[in-house]
């Protein structure tokens, strides 16, 4: 993917997103690439590297062909992830396909200019989630997390982007990211209009109970396009000083259900 530009490869921003051949992660490559960076993209298809983010072997082999394509990357977007599923395949496609691929890639972050690093969590990280999973899986144990997740009783998913944003909290001012000047951030969005979402959306049904576990205050739920403004924002040189944050872009879902009460 990319777009018209008047610098060599060597001078433009370079800036990995997962997830790019559909939803959130689409949206941003192709925000990104109209804005003349040079946009590497993965997926399971239609993808410049594709790869399962699931699959520890195949992430492995992805961060070998990164290495040999680029010297350095400006930022990584992780923003791969399934809602549907296999609860074992859920977690290890959206937390350690997001934080192992982060950490193998961080040396040429550490490389970058005003590197920057971002995963996506959810507005579910706020739903009822399985606490033991969650900690399973910033132990970093991924074959232990994925049994714990056969077993649960809750929404892997929703566990998933917990552990993720906690992930972010605890990693981002470590020596090795903030220390080596790699900002390290979340984004939490709410219900988004994308080919994940669509079918419980095409279903009075289902856009009923997700107006109901996911209210907006401003009368619609979220575009792709909107959010991938906010990550372009993000994993830019723009952000000079925002670390370890969990950023909720959803329409107001997270005031409505928890108000000032935790400030």
């Amino acid at each position: 993917m990319s777009a018209e530009h008047s610098e060599p490869d060597d001078k433009r921003r370079c800036v990995l997103v997962t997830g790019a051949a559909s939803g959130i992660g689409l949206a941003t490559a192709e925000r990104l690439a109209a804005q003349g960076t040079r946009v590497l993209t993965v997926d399971r298809h239609q993808a410049e590297f594709c790869a399962d983010l699931g699959e520890p072997a195949q992430r492995e082999a992805l961060v070998q062909r990164i290495q040999a394509a680029t010297p350095k990357l400006d930022a990584v977007i992780a923003a791969a992830g399934i809602s549907q599923g296999d609860a074992a395949q859920v977690i290890a496609v959206n937390y350690f396909g997001s934080t192992a691929l982060l950490t193998a890639l961080r040396p040429l972050l550490a490389r970058g200019a005003a590197p920057r690093a971002l995963v996506i969590s959810s507005i579910a990280s706020r739903m009822p989630v399985d606490a033991a999973l969650i900690e399973t899986c910033l132990s970093g144990d991924e074959a232990a997390a994925r049994e714990r997740a056969m077993r649960s009783r809750a929404l892997p998913y929703a566990s998933s982007k917990a552990a993720l944003a906690r992930w972010v909290r605890r990693t981002a001012v470590h020596a090795d990211w903030a220390g080596a000047g790699i900002l390290l951030n979340a984004v939490a969005p709410g219900t988004v209009e994308t080919a994940m979402t669509q079918p419980m959306l095409d279903l009075p049904r289902g856009r009923a109970m997700l107006e109901q576990i996911t209210p907006v205050a401003i009368g619609r739920f979220g575009r792709a396009e909107e959010i991938a403004a906010l990550l372009a924002f993000l994993s830019s040189a723009d952000n000079s000083y925002m670390l370890g944050q969990v950023v909720f872009a959803d329409g107001g879902c997270d005031a409505l259900q928890r108000g000032d009460a935790q400030w």
